[in-house]
Protein backbone atom coordinates (compact mmCIF):
# COMPACT_ATOMS: atom_id res chain seq x y z
CA UNK A 1 0.00 0.00 0.00
CA UNK A 2 2.90 2.43 0.56
CA UNK A 3 3.58 2.07 -3.14
CA UNK A 4 0.35 3.99 -3.69
CA UNK A 5 2.23 7.08 -2.50
CA UNK A 6 5.83 6.20 -3.26
CA UNK A 7 5.58 4.33 -6.55
CA UNK A 8 5.19 7.30 -8.95
CA UNK A 9 8.34 8.36 -10.73
CA UNK A 10 8.94 12.08 -11.03
CA UNK A 11 11.26 13.48 -13.68
CA UNK A 12 13.56 16.11 -12.16
CA UNK A 13 15.45 18.82 -13.98
CA UNK A 14 18.82 18.26 -12.33
CA UNK A 15 19.99 21.83 -11.78
CA UNK A 16 20.69 23.61 -8.52
CA UNK A 17 21.41 20.21 -6.91
CA UNK A 18 22.41 20.21 -3.24
CA UNK A 19 26.19 20.27 -2.57
CA UNK A 20 27.89 16.84 -2.76
CA UNK A 21 29.08 17.27 0.84
CA UNK A 22 25.54 16.48 1.97
CA UNK A 23 25.37 13.19 0.08
CA UNK A 24 26.23 11.05 3.14
CA UNK A 25 23.62 12.66 5.42
CA UNK A 26 20.39 10.70 5.79
CA UNK A 27 17.16 10.88 7.74
CA UNK A 28 16.30 7.50 9.24
CA UNK A 29 12.52 7.66 9.42
CA UNK A 30 9.64 5.49 10.59
CA UNK A 31 6.66 6.14 8.32
CA UNK A 32 3.28 5.48 9.91
CA UNK A 33 0.28 4.70 7.76
CA UNK A 34 -3.08 3.01 8.27
CA UNK A 35 -4.42 0.35 5.94
CA UNK A 36 -7.99 -0.85 5.62
CA UNK A 37 -8.72 -4.24 7.19
CA UNK A 38 -11.63 -4.86 4.82
CA UNK A 39 -13.07 -3.59 1.57
CA UNK A 40 -15.83 -1.70 3.36
CA UNK A 41 -13.26 0.40 5.24
CA UNK A 42 -14.84 -0.46 8.58
CA UNK A 43 -11.50 -1.07 10.26
CA UNK A 44 -7.87 0.00 9.88
CA UNK A 45 -4.55 -1.31 11.13
CA UNK A 46 -1.52 0.84 11.84
CA UNK A 47 1.58 -0.17 9.91
CA UNK A 48 5.07 1.28 10.06
CA UNK A 49 7.86 1.14 7.54
CA UNK A 50 11.42 2.39 7.84
CA UNK A 51 12.91 4.67 5.21
CA UNK A 52 16.31 6.29 4.69
CA UNK A 53 15.96 9.65 2.98
CA UNK A 54 19.10 11.42 1.75
CA UNK A 55 18.97 14.85 3.35
CA UNK A 56 20.22 16.49 0.18
CA UNK A 57 17.22 15.07 -1.67
CA UNK A 58 14.71 16.09 1.02
CA UNK A 59 12.80 19.32 1.60
CA UNK A 60 11.08 20.52 4.76
CA UNK A 61 8.17 22.91 4.21
CA UNK A 62 6.96 25.23 7.00
CA UNK A 63 3.31 25.91 6.16
CA UNK A 64 1.51 29.08 7.32
CA UNK A 65 3.31 29.51 10.63
CA UNK A 66 2.05 33.08 10.84
CA UNK A 67 2.91 35.83 13.30
CA UNK A 68 -0.77 36.27 14.25
CA UNK A 69 -4.15 34.58 13.83
CA UNK A 70 -7.80 35.47 14.36
CA UNK A 71 -8.15 32.56 16.82
CA UNK A 72 -6.41 33.24 20.13
CA UNK A 73 -6.23 29.56 21.07
CA UNK A 74 -4.58 28.81 17.73
CA UNK A 75 -1.96 31.43 18.56
CA UNK A 76 -1.36 29.90 21.99
CA UNK A 77 -0.98 26.38 20.58
CA UNK A 78 1.38 27.53 17.84
CA UNK A 79 3.55 29.37 20.35
CA UNK A 80 3.62 26.17 22.41
CA UNK A 81 5.23 24.04 19.71
CA UNK A 82 7.06 26.69 17.63
CA UNK A 83 10.36 26.46 19.59
CA UNK A 84 10.47 22.72 18.91
CA UNK A 85 9.64 23.34 15.25
CA UNK A 86 12.51 25.78 14.99
CA UNK A 87 14.85 23.09 16.31
CA UNK A 88 13.51 20.70 13.66
CA UNK A 89 14.15 23.29 10.94
CA UNK A 90 17.67 23.95 12.18
CA UNK A 91 18.54 20.26 12.36
CA UNK A 92 17.10 19.50 8.92
CA UNK A 93 19.06 22.43 7.50
CA UNK A 94 22.26 21.36 9.29
CA UNK A 95 22.05 17.93 7.68
CA UNK A 96 21.60 19.45 4.23
CA UNK A 97 17.83 19.45 3.63
CA UNK A 98 16.22 22.24 1.63
CA UNK A 99 14.08 24.49 3.83
CA UNK A 100 11.04 26.18 2.27
CA UNK A 101 9.22 28.74 4.40
CA UNK A 102 5.66 29.16 3.12
CA UNK A 103 3.72 31.79 5.11
CA UNK A 104 0.84 32.31 2.69
CA UNK A 105 -0.31 35.84 1.82
CA UNK A 106 2.80 37.33 3.43
CA UNK A 107 5.20 37.69 0.50
CA UNK A 108 4.96 41.48 0.53
CA UNK A 109 6.89 41.51 3.81
CA UNK A 110 9.75 39.63 2.14
CA UNK A 111 10.14 41.52 -1.13
CA UNK A 112 13.82 42.23 -0.49
CA UNK A 113 14.62 39.11 1.53
CA UNK A 114 17.33 36.90 -0.01
CA UNK A 115 15.28 33.76 0.61
CA UNK A 116 12.37 35.25 -1.34
CA UNK A 117 14.63 36.35 -4.17
CA UNK A 118 16.22 32.89 -4.21
CA UNK A 119 12.80 31.26 -4.70
CA UNK A 120 11.83 33.69 -7.43
CA UNK A 121 15.14 33.10 -9.25
CA UNK A 122 14.45 29.39 -9.74
CA UNK A 123 13.20 28.84 -13.31
CA UNK A 124 9.71 27.39 -13.46
CA UNK A 125 9.83 23.66 -14.15
CA UNK A 126 9.40 22.73 -17.78
CA UNK A 127 6.45 20.53 -16.79
CA UNK A 128 4.15 21.60 -13.97
CA UNK A 129 1.39 19.39 -12.55
CA UNK A 130 -2.13 20.42 -13.45
CA UNK A 131 -3.64 22.84 -10.92
CA UNK A 132 -0.37 23.10 -8.95
CA UNK A 133 -1.19 26.77 -8.30
CA UNK A 134 -4.64 25.93 -6.86
CA UNK A 135 -6.09 24.82 -3.54
CA UNK A 136 -6.80 21.07 -3.44
CA UNK A 137 -9.93 20.14 -1.46
CA UNK A 138 -9.60 16.38 -1.81
CA UNK A 139 -7.87 13.60 -3.69
CA UNK A 140 -9.61 10.47 -5.03
CA UNK A 141 -8.72 8.33 -2.00
CA UNK A 142 -10.71 10.70 0.23
CA UNK A 143 -13.80 11.02 -1.90
CA UNK A 144 -15.53 7.81 -0.80
CA UNK A 145 -15.01 8.31 2.95
CA UNK A 146 -16.49 10.63 5.54
CA UNK A 147 -14.27 13.53 6.58
CA UNK A 148 -13.60 13.08 10.32
CA UNK A 149 -14.64 16.52 11.65
CA UNK A 150 -17.02 19.36 10.88
CA UNK A 151 -14.90 22.45 10.27
CA UNK A 152 -17.58 24.50 8.54
CA UNK A 153 -17.57 27.05 11.37
CA UNK A 154 -13.89 27.80 10.74
CA UNK A 155 -12.73 25.82 13.74
CA UNK A 156 -12.38 28.67 16.24
CA UNK A 157 -12.49 27.32 19.78
CA UNK A 158 -11.95 30.54 21.75
CA UNK A 159 -13.96 31.53 24.78
CA UNK A 160 -16.31 34.21 23.34
CA UNK A 161 -15.20 36.94 25.76
CA UNK A 162 -11.51 36.17 25.18
CA UNK A 163 -12.07 36.09 21.44
CA UNK A 164 -13.75 39.50 21.50
CA UNK A 165 -10.88 40.96 23.54
CA UNK A 166 -8.34 39.41 21.18
CA UNK A 167 -10.10 40.85 18.12
CA UNK A 168 -10.05 44.27 19.77
CA UNK A 169 -6.34 43.94 20.51
CA UNK A 170 -5.59 43.04 16.89
CA UNK A 171 -7.63 46.00 15.67
CA UNK A 172 -5.77 48.29 18.07
CA UNK A 173 -2.54 47.14 16.42
CA UNK A 174 -3.95 48.20 13.07
CA UNK A 175 -4.48 44.60 11.93
CA UNK A 176 -7.44 42.98 10.22
CA UNK A 177 -8.91 40.89 13.03
CA UNK A 178 -10.07 38.23 10.54
CA UNK A 179 -6.71 37.95 8.73
CA UNK A 180 -4.03 39.57 10.90
CA UNK A 181 -0.98 37.69 9.64
CA UNK A 182 1.78 39.73 8.03
CA UNK A 183 4.82 37.44 8.07
CA UNK A 184 6.14 34.18 9.47
CA UNK A 185 6.38 33.82 13.25
CA UNK A 186 9.79 35.15 14.27
CA UNK A 187 10.46 32.03 16.37
CA UNK A 188 11.12 30.13 13.14
CA UNK A 189 14.53 31.27 11.92
CA UNK A 190 15.06 31.88 8.19
CA UNK A 191 18.59 31.35 6.89
CA UNK A 192 19.06 34.13 4.35
CA UNK A 193 21.99 32.29 2.78
CA UNK A 194 20.27 28.96 2.13
CA UNK A 195 16.50 28.89 2.62
CA UNK A 196 13.62 29.61 0.24
CA UNK A 197 10.54 31.77 0.85
CA UNK A 198 7.40 31.33 -1.24
CA UNK A 199 3.65 30.70 -0.98
CA UNK A 200 3.23 29.63 -4.62
CA UNK A 201 2.69 26.04 -5.62
CA UNK A 202 4.48 26.40 -8.95
CA UNK A 203 7.51 27.94 -7.23
CA UNK A 204 7.65 25.19 -4.61
CA UNK A 205 7.35 22.52 -7.30
CA UNK A 206 10.07 24.16 -9.36
CA UNK A 207 12.42 24.32 -6.37
CA UNK A 208 11.87 20.61 -5.74
CA UNK A 209 12.44 19.72 -9.38
CA UNK A 210 15.48 21.97 -9.77
CA UNK A 211 17.17 20.39 -6.76
CA UNK A 212 16.20 16.81 -7.61
CA UNK A 213 13.99 16.47 -4.53
CA UNK A 214 11.39 13.71 -4.29
CA UNK A 215 11.11 13.60 -0.47
CA UNK A 216 9.12 16.26 1.38
CA UNK A 217 8.29 16.76 5.07
CA UNK A 218 5.31 19.04 5.80
CA UNK A 219 5.12 20.94 9.09
CA UNK A 220 3.04 23.88 10.29
CA UNK A 221 -0.64 24.76 10.51
CA UNK A 222 -3.42 24.01 10.21
CA UNK A 223 -3.48 20.33 9.44
CA UNK A 224 -7.15 20.11 8.38
CA UNK A 225 -6.96 23.22 6.23
CA UNK A 226 -3.74 24.74 4.85
CA UNK A 227 -1.39 21.79 5.46
CA UNK A 228 -3.71 19.54 3.47
CA UNK A 229 -5.07 21.94 0.90
CA UNK A 230 -2.50 24.56 -0.09
CA UNK A 231 -0.94 24.33 -3.57
CA UNK A 232 2.22 23.10 -1.81
CA UNK A 233 0.28 20.98 0.69
CA UNK A 234 -0.01 17.27 1.35
CA UNK A 235 -2.70 16.53 -1.22
CA UNK A 236 -0.98 18.23 -4.15
CA UNK A 237 2.38 16.69 -3.39
CA UNK A 238 0.96 13.21 -2.77
CA UNK A 239 -1.20 13.10 -5.86
CA UNK A 240 1.67 14.33 -8.03
CA UNK A 241 4.07 11.60 -6.93
CA UNK A 242 6.30 13.16 -4.29
CA UNK A 243 7.27 11.08 -1.25
CA UNK A 244 5.49 13.40 1.19
CA UNK A 245 4.95 12.90 4.91
CA UNK A 246 3.29 14.94 7.63
CA UNK A 247 5.31 15.58 10.79
CA UNK A 248 2.29 14.93 12.95
CA UNK A 249 3.56 16.42 16.22
CA UNK A 250 4.57 19.69 14.54
CA UNK A 251 1.07 20.73 13.56
CA UNK A 252 -2.32 21.71 14.97
CA UNK A 253 -5.88 21.84 13.69
CA UNK A 254 -8.65 24.39 13.47
CA UNK A 255 -11.38 22.39 15.18
CA UNK A 256 -14.09 23.60 17.56
CA UNK A 257 -15.22 20.92 20.06
CA UNK A 258 -18.71 22.44 19.88
CA UNK A 259 -18.98 20.97 16.36
CA UNK A 260 -19.37 17.33 15.26
CA UNK A 261 -18.05 14.88 16.39
CA UNK A 262 -18.14 16.83 19.69
CA UNK A 263 -14.75 15.68 20.96
CA UNK A 264 -11.84 17.59 22.49
CA UNK A 265 -9.62 19.73 20.30
CA UNK A 266 -6.77 17.25 20.77
CA UNK A 267 -9.01 14.37 19.73
CA UNK A 268 -10.27 16.32 16.71
CA UNK A 269 -6.69 16.86 15.58
CA UNK A 270 -5.91 13.19 16.13
CA UNK A 271 -8.85 12.18 13.93
CA UNK A 272 -7.65 14.41 11.11
CA UNK A 273 -4.19 12.84 11.38
CA UNK A 274 -5.81 9.39 11.22
CA UNK A 275 -7.63 10.47 8.06
CA UNK A 276 -4.34 11.59 6.53
CA UNK A 277 -2.59 8.33 7.42
CA UNK A 278 -5.43 6.35 5.87
CA UNK A 279 -6.13 8.33 2.72
CA UNK A 280 -3.39 10.86 1.92
CA UNK A 281 0.15 10.05 3.09
CA UNK A 282 2.25 8.62 5.95
CA UNK A 283 3.31 10.57 9.04
CA UNK A 284 6.48 10.90 11.12
CA UNK A 285 7.38 12.68 14.39
CA UNK A 286 10.00 15.27 15.29
CA UNK A 287 12.01 12.94 17.51
CA UNK A 288 13.08 11.08 14.38
CA UNK A 289 15.24 14.13 13.59
CA UNK A 290 15.92 15.48 17.07
CA UNK A 291 15.88 12.43 19.34
CA UNK A 292 14.08 12.35 22.68
CA UNK A 293 10.30 12.08 22.63
CA UNK A 294 7.66 13.45 20.24
CA UNK A 295 6.23 16.83 21.16
CA UNK A 296 2.95 16.84 23.08
CA UNK A 297 0.69 19.77 23.82
CA UNK A 298 0.00 20.35 27.50
CA UNK A 299 -3.62 19.41 26.79
CA UNK A 300 -2.52 16.15 25.19
CA UNK A 301 -1.69 14.26 28.38
CA UNK A 302 -3.12 10.76 28.26
CA UNK A 303 -3.49 10.55 24.46
CA UNK A 304 -2.17 7.34 22.89
CA UNK A 305 0.26 9.07 20.52
CA UNK A 306 0.77 12.51 18.96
Amino acid sequence: MLARFFGCAVVATAVMAPPPSHAAETFELTLTQQHASDAALTGFRIEQQTASWPAGRTALIVCDVWDAHHCLNAVKRLNEFAPRLNEVVKEARRRGATIIHAPSDCMEAYTDHPARKRAMAVPLAATLPEDITSWCSSIPAEETVEYPIDQSDGGEDDDPAEHEAWAAELAARGLNSRAPWKQQLATIEIDADRDFLTDRGDEVWSILEARGIDNVILTGVHVNMCVLGRPFGLRQLARNGKHVVLMRDMTDSMYNPAAWPFVSHVEGTRRVIEHIERHVCPTITSDQLLGGEPFRFAADIGASRP
